[in-house]
């Protein structure tokens, strides 16, 4: 057996690496999974038990509304457990996968989609002064941090990101559809404005391969199971427990 690293003790409790390991895990931050990370975290979780330490030394928990609080966390805690042990038997076999697949490939694909970025003004001067200043030379990017009143995307040069079809107002994707790579259009006017749009690139409807498809048909299915099982449980359990309901 594999000797655990013991890290720290406070009080007489220890603290050993898998434990700071299994936290940084936990918090998802890839960052943190080195050396330094580990002590730094180490550090961390010292403190947070000196502080847990110095509560308890000071009845903090003995508190009327700190017992409630700890009631009702302890309650959600066991609900998420009899919900774990209810879903953790749930699987889906490749067979399974597979026939999903063949019944529903015609639906796996990722749709037409576009990349694309955009300066909205509120006027239609406004918008073509815009316009002869890019057909002049300046740069795209600069004009939409320094004009548009969209600042989300302002900021980031008027970048709007890939975006599946129909995710746009009609009069914005007609004249994407219009567009070519790398082209910028004249003022379009929609409920927002007027806009100046650049069509980075577009991406024509792609049917997914089984491999492809694999990975999400087999979360779709759990995911189903696991309501089916969530729902026949608990009418199961509704016979034999009273339920009333004021709604």
């Amino acid at each position: 057996m594999t000797q655990r690293k013991l890290m720290a003790e406070i009080n007489g409790e220890k603290l050993y690496e898998d434990q700071v390991v299994e936290y940084i895990n936990m918090l998802q931050n890839p960052k943190l999974q080195n050396k330094k990370g580990i002590d730094l975290v180490a550090n961390e979780m010292i403190n947070q038990q000196l502080l847990y330490i110095d509560a308890q030394e000071n009845g903090i928990f003995e508190r009327e509304e700190v017992k409630e609080e700890l009631k009702k966390m302890e309650v959600q805690f066991l609900k998420q457990v009899a919900q774990f042990e209810l879903f953790k038997n749930v699987k889906v076999t490749e067979d399974e996968i597979k026939e999903y697949y063949d019944h529903n490939k015609e639906n796996m694909k990722l749709p037409e989609s576009f990349k694309a970025s955009h300066i909205l003004v509120d006027t239609l001067n406004e918008a073509k002064e815009i316009k002869k200043k890019i057909d002049d030379g300046q740069n795209f990017e600069n004009l939409a941090k320094k004009y548009s009143k969209d600042t989300q995307t302002g900021i980031n040069g008027g970048d709007l990101g890939e975006f599946p079809k129909g995710t746009m107002v009609k009069e914005f994707e007609e004249e994407l559809e219009n567009l070519k790579d790398g082209e910028i259009s004249n003022p379009v006017k929609t409920e927002f404005g007027y806009h100046i749009i650049k069509l980075d690139h577009k991406h024509d409807e792609v049917k997914l391969s089984f491999e492809q498809s694999k990975s999400e048909i087999k979360e779709r299915l759990k995911l189903l199971r696991q309501q089916e099982l969530y729902l026949s449980k608990t009418d199961e359990i509704k016979e034999r427990v009273k339920v009333k309901k004021y709604f």
